[in-house]
């Protein structure tokens, strides 16, 4: 069931991403409509499929490495949907709906993880904080994206090239607004994401903090966010600089993500999640 579920869910994805890029391309409101309307659907097709997944497996699916691109593409369409509502940066589907549905399709592709799987992983608690991390993640990406339209953007009125992309790229302010609210909307659900990990791991490791290289990684990025979240507040930092923050933060939450779970020993890696039968 959740298998025919994710397919659907797949096409839904797929069927988006080609309207927005159509969208992009000739400007018909008519394509962002639709694309908004199969990207609702395949939303929703997706929450229903990790939800019976959850069920039936007893914990959330989010062990292998396909399992968590699965719950992340979720997270980034609940991302952009709701940004999608709040702001007219319609463009920012064309790159969305494209990354969700290869997400998905790679979560299909990618093997399941063998063995049993870790008791310390059954746990309300630590669902809890892979749901806050992930939700954070999700929210703080749309923040990169942003960035990269916004120095994109830039190049074009600065260039007085006033082509292409600065016909259908929004205006510096609304991405600028984007950044700000991301930011606002990530950076708490990431901290309370390493603050319930850190309760999880004093009441299952008998420690708060292990100088884990995921957890020193993930320090990294919060501390990014953490002075462009201040910056913003506190001087008024607006434009290039916090598009280029931002966009260090996301490389910063892409190398966490990558090194920590496939090239470097961490007791966060998906190898360490299963227990060998």
């Amino acid at each position: 069931m959740d298998y025919f579920l994710i397919y659907l869910t797949l096409a839904a994805y797929y069927v988006a991403a080609a309207l927005w890029l159509a969208f992009f391309l000739v400007q018909r409101q008519n394509y962002c409509r639709l694309g908004a309307a199969f990207m609702t659907a395949g939303f929703a097709g997706h929450t229903v499929a990790l939800l019976w997944r959850t069920l039936r497996l007893g914990m959330l699916p989010a062990v292998a490495l396909g399992e968590t691109l699965l719950v992340f593409a979720w997270a980034l369409a609940a991302a952009f949907l709701f940004l999608y509502w709040r702001f007219p940066i319609k463009v920012l589907g064309a790159l969305v709906a494209p990354v969700a549905a290869l997400l998905v399709s790679a979560s299909l592709i990618l093997p399941a993880g063998q063995g049993a799987v870790s008791p310390m992983l059954q746990s309300l608690s630590l669902a809890c904080h892979v749901i806050l991390a992930i939700l954070g993640n999700a929210a703080l990406t749309m923040a990169g994206l942003g960035g990269v339209f916004y120095l994109l953007q830039e190049r074009e009125i600065k260039g007085k090239r006033f082509g292409f992309f600065y016909r259908r790229l929004p205006s510096l302010d609304q991405l600028d607004a984007l950044n700000y609210w991301c930011l606002t909307l990530g950076f708490p659900l990431l901290t309370a994401g390493i603050i319930s990990g850190s309760l999880y791991a004093q009441s299952h490791l008998g420690t708060f903090w292990r100088w884990d290289v995921k957890e020193v990684l993930t320090l990294t990025a919060w501390l990014i966010y953490a002075v462009l979240l201040h910056e913003r507040l506190a001087v008024g930092w607006r434009g290039r600089r916090a598009a280029w923050l931002a966009i260090s933060g996301l490389a910063a939450l892409v190398i966490t993500f990558v090194g920590a779970n496939l090239w470097l020993e961490s007791y966060h890696s998906f190898a360490s999640f299963m227990k060998q039968p």
